[in-house]
């Protein structure tokens, strides 16, 4: 297990490179420039020229990359062009707002998704009522999802507030509060996710012999699913989890801009809108590592469900 750890880590190092370099080239043909954006509209083209000098702007993209990269090694993603503010710095006090909206909406997902998978396995109409929700959540558009919970929960009857973000540690009843909305928005097509894949998963694992077995020697069905099929559908299920969490990275952007959220999703537009290449940078890098950690926890909780698919 030690050796699979390692390298996954060590794989990791290309990827982020490939990531990386990938960046700097879209953004370089992206239209736009930081130094017109910094010097302003009514800004001279020899006051843009100076200002993209004194930025290294002037320079070829792979000469800034290099540079940028050997800052990176040593934990220094640059600093912002916008602000001259220090981009781990920026990132760090966002990251927290996106972590829990997308934390929050997986957990919410795993929970609600796999409850009702399970319900669902048995058959019958509530089967039928799982399909037909999962279809309903897949169809919902998120925005409008958005603005609907907003009207009803925000406005009507004003138990949540609609805009904004208050830290865990200043007050944990307003953090949740805060994150209500949000949560619920990105999780309803999460949650339809994940409930039918249960559902497939948990079915196909009671039409077993084993399942026969079991239901021959008088273990009761509910220690049957709870204790044997979950078990032997905890593949299908764990990668539908850790697809809902990535799939969150992306959702996060919207959903940030929508509730007014200060996290990466809404600095990451930001920046692209200001051409902010070392902000922009940090962000993707970011994700990519948040990516990557939430892939080799997959990984690990195959090893620790199914001792089938572990390596050493």
């Amino acid at each position: 297990m030690t050796r699979f750890l390692v390298r996954r880590v060590v794989a990791a190092v290309p990827l982020l490179l490939v990531v990386s370099a990938a960046t700097f080239l879209l953004v370089a043909l992206v239209p736009g420039d930081a130094a017109r954006s910094i010097a302003g509209r009514n800004a001279t083209p020899e006051q843009v020229a100076q200002v993209r000098t004194e930025l290294g702007l002037d320079r070829p993209v792979w000469t800034q990359y290099i540079d940028w990269l050997g800052s990176a090694i040593n934990g220094d993603l640059g600093t912002s062009l916008i602000n001259q503010q220090a981009v781990t710095e920026q990132l760090n006090a966002r990251l927290g707002a996106t972590m829990s909206l997308i934390i929050g909406a997986t957990v919410v997902a795993a929970v609600v998704g796999v409850t009702l998978g399970v319900l669902g396995a048995r058959g019958g109409w509530l089967g039928r009522t799982v399909d037909a929700a999962s279809l309903i959540g897949f169809a919902v558009p998120t925005f409008w999802l958005a603005l609907v919970l907003v009207v009803l929960l925000a406005v009507k009857v004003a138990a949540f507030p609609a805009l904004g973000y208050t830290p865990l540690g200043q007050s944990p009843s307003q953090w949740m509060a805060s994150l209500f909305l949000p949560v619920v928005t990105l999780a309803v097509p999460a949650t339809a996710s994940v409930a039918k894949v249960t559902r497939d998963a948990v079915s196909d694992a009671m039409q077993r012999p084993f399942v026969r077995t079991l239901r021959a020697a008088g273990v009761p069905e509910r220690a049957i699913i709870a204790r044997h099929a979950l078990k032997n559908a905890a593949v299908p299920i764990l990668t539908i989890v850790g697809l809902t969490f990535i799939g969150a990275l992306t959702g996060a952007v919207l959903i940030e801009q929508i509730f007014a959220l200060p996290g990466l999703g809404g600095t990451a537009v930001t920046a692209t809108a200001a051409g902010d290449l070392p902000l922009i940078q940090g962000v993707v890098i970011y994700f990519t590592v948040i990516v990557i950690a939430v892939n080799l926890l997959v990984d690990l909780a195959y090893a620790f469900f199914n001792p089938r698919v572990r390596v050493s």
